[in-house]
């Protein structure tokens, strides 16, 4: 017997705000450090990363100010955090790469997007570069143009 994999959509989150924000260079996979209350709100999709963001400390990563909405039946035996402070479990070398890229070239880490992988909850972490306004703006006019090259070709081929 073979294993099916699922056709539901595995993504629990996307971080939006950082692909508009950065230039998004390369990516990394992490587990991350969760309660059994934090995992119930995730299976209901009650989390924001938006505003949230990845510090490395005493060569350890952590992810900052992710909001988790504790499901009211879920947690009435936890006093239940919201926004602590989760851990993110990645093997050594990478944390090395991302201590390397933040402290010594300028980069920053960026949360992507959390998804399920084999039953347990990922973030795809990003070093990522700051935007300027005028690149903001410059991707924006890119996109506008796609947009109405499309709309073009549509109506010709119509």
């Amino acid at each position: 017997m073979s294993k099916k994999k699922p056709t539901h959509d595995n993504n629990i989150v996307t971080n939006k705000k950082a692909f508009h924000d950065y230039f998004l260079e390369e990516h990394f996979e992490a587990g991350i450090a969760l309660e059994g209350w934090e995992v119930k709100a995730l299976r209901a999709g009650r989390i924001q990363i938006k505003e949230s963001h990845i510090l490395v400390k005493n060569s350890e990563v952590f992810l900052f100010g992710a909001y988790i909405n504790p499901l009211p039946a879920a947690s009435t035996h936890v006093l239940a955090d919201p926004s602590r402070t989760r851990k993110l479990l990645l093997h050594r070398h990478e944390i090395s790469k991302l201590i390397g890229a933040v402290e010594r070239e300028g980069y920053t880490l960026a949360p992507v997007n959390l998804y399920w992988k084999n039953g347990y909850v990922k973030v795809n972490i990003a070093i990522a570069k700051g935007k300027k306004s005028f690149d903001k703006r410059a991707v924006k006019k890119d996109r506008d143009w796609q947009r109405q090259k499309a709309r073009v070709m549509k109506a010709n081929n119509q």
